[in-house]
């Protein structure tokens, strides 16, 4: 089962787009990630709100059980509430506001927080003994190879971590060069 965590950990960068100082999802991508992970995944425009002469929108975004809504300004490329909008307008803010509502599931949240890259969950133990396993199991050097490139992949920002990895790996493969 998918979690919010699992959500959360997908390193969105390769599919965003930089205008001026803000940072945007392609919502063409994050709806086909949606889908892949929640294929009854469904999205619900809501009536847009007047404020003066400016307009909000609204995204209801349902996935894994769970309806989450999203609220976005008409702005212009400068950040700023766009003053009587055109349709043109409406739809790149309700395309937007759907990509931020899917990130109210985890995908591509850490954009709206600032962030560069998403936070990397700390490694659980039974990840951590899944690994380990696979290293005693492991049959030739070519798969301990293998098994610590993914490790790396996975908790390369946890040193206490790969140092237990690596130790299991060098008595492994001790075993297999005897």
């Amino acid at each position: 089962m998918t979690t919010f965590n699992d959500l959360r950990s997908i390193n969105v960068n390769d599919h965003t787009e930089k205008k001026g100082n803000l940072t945007y999802l392609s919502w063409a991508w994050a709806v086909d990630t949606l889908l892949q992970r929640d294929p009854t995944a469904t999205w619900e425009y809501k009536e847009p709100k007047q404020f003066g002469d400016t307009l909000m929108v609204f995204c209801s975004v349902t996935a894994f059980g769970k309806s989450m809504t999203a609220q976005l300004p008409v702005l212009d490329y400068k950040n700023k509430a766009v003053i009587n909008p055109d349709a043109m307008a409406v739809n790149t803010a309700m395309q937007r506001c759907l990509a931020k509502a899917i990130a109210l599931h985890g995908i591509g949240l850490y954009i709206y927080a600032g962030e560069d890259v998403p936070q990397e969950q700390p490694a659980s133990d039974e990840d951590i003994n899944q690994v380990l396993e696979a290293i005693n199991e492991a049959e030739s050097i070519e798969s301990l190879k293998d098994i610590f490139k993914e490790a790396q992949r996975r908790f390369g920002s946890q040193p206490d971590v790969i140092t237990t990895i690596r130790s299991a790996l060098s008595t492994k493969k001790s075993k297999l060069e005897e």
